[in-house]
């Protein structure tokens, strides 16, 4: 559900971008607040698991569409939504900057979307009192996979405010909701299961791993051992689960397709949209997750609908995006921790003056 350019117009990208850049500073001083050095290490690595794992696209039976998971809900429930949103937009950062997936006027929208509604509306409104204080396996499962289909179609949503407001297409909002709602669902539900998968694994391991409260802390062991297990799992699938992602379009591309909009035709990029296009085709690492094509030798390439797609710069992609994301994150809670202590220690060597 990462939105192209396309898609919006400049006045919303700059508004949700100015909306996202106030909620990451937001985040950013609540995670610092509570911010221990030994969870920095979990949150890189979690970041890197979430990248590796919206590159695999599952197919939507019988609808010839597909979907990935964003691990919003998850990153709020093993990080707390502080902190899971600041490492959630960190990961679509990455991807818009090095992988052009998803534009940068829209990053904003898609931080929004894909982060917002997951960290701070489904997990607080919908996982929390859905799973109580001492969850069973049963509960916290049904409670996952509530909060997922919750926050994704709320994100769905969001995408059909922003597309119709741009003025993008003449679209009702009733025609464009009884597309998008629907497919979505069923994508939610499939990102359900595996997010309540791993968090009921979790749970039963190490309980003290689920952010139950607003403010969560998990332990020094549990962090190293969250560290150690996600990393390896994150490296398998950016170097070969990577290659069974599934060849039919995501869900926002499936319904556009539907409703005939050919957001390209209908929008005439603005001065903007080209130099954000240019910028974004410069530092593009791996467009579209693969290595750069020659210009002289556009459509020499494989084939891009072969299943699966046994490729190595997928591979090289996947591992490389996954280590940025890592090392952006790792920097990222370095800082916080750094300017925590700093503030500590100003605040120890005040003088205590007598009353």
């Amino acid at each position: 559900m990462h939105m192209a350019d396309a898609l919006i117009s400049p006045a919303v990208g700059g508004s949700f971008w100015a909306v996202s850049c106030g909620l990451i500073g937001i985040s950013a001083r609540k995670t610092q607040r509570h911010l221990e050095d030994y969870a920095i290490p979990m949150m890189g690595v979690l970041g890197a698991f979430v990248f590796a794992a919206q590159m695999i696209n599952y197919t939507i039976p019988s609808t010839g569409s597909s979907g990935h998971i964003g691990g919003g809900l998850l990153l709020a429930v093993l990080l707390g939504p502080w902190a899971g949103f600041l490492v959630l937009a960190s990961v679509l950062s990455v991807q818009a900057f090095f992988f052009m997936d998803g534009g940068l006027l829209a990053l904003g929208c898609n931080i929004f979307n894909l982060g917002f509604f997951p960290c701070f509306v489904a997990y607080p409104l919908v996982f929390l009192p859905a799973s109580g204080a001492h969850p069973s396996p049963a509960r916290l499962t049904f409670a996952a996979v509530i909060a997922t289909v919750v926050g994704l179609q709320f994100g769905a949503l969001g995408v059909i405010f922003q597309t119709l407001v741009s003025g993008i297409s003449s679209l009702s909002f009733s025609a464009f909701a009884s597309i998008m709602l629907p497919v979505h669902l069923a994508i939610g539900l499939v990102e359900g299961v595996i997010t309540s998968t791993i968090v009921t694994l979790l749970a039963k391991a190490r309980p003290e791993a689920i952010a139950l409260g607003r403010e969560h802390k998990t332990t020094p062991q549990t962090a190293w051992i969250i560290a150690k297990v996600f990393l390896p799992i994150a490296a398998v699938i950016a170097i070969a689960l990577s290659w069974f992602a599934s060849t039919h379009p995501d869900g926002l591309e499936w319904s556009l397709a539907r409703l005939g909009i050919d957001t390209e035709a209908e929008a005439a990029p603005s001065g903007l949209n080209q130099a954000l296009n240019r910028t974004q085709e410069s530092m593009a690492l791996f467009p579209d997750y693969r290595l750069p094509a020659p210009t002289d030798a556009a459509g020499a390439g494989p084939s891009t609908e072969s299943w699966p797609n046994v490729e190595a710069g997928t591979s090289l992609a996947g591992l490389v995006g996954g280590m940025i994301t890592l090392i952006t994150v790792g920097l990222c809670a370095v800082l916080l921790h750094l300017a925590k202590r700093r503030r500590e220690r100003a605040r120890a060597s005040q003088p205590v003056h007598p009353l």
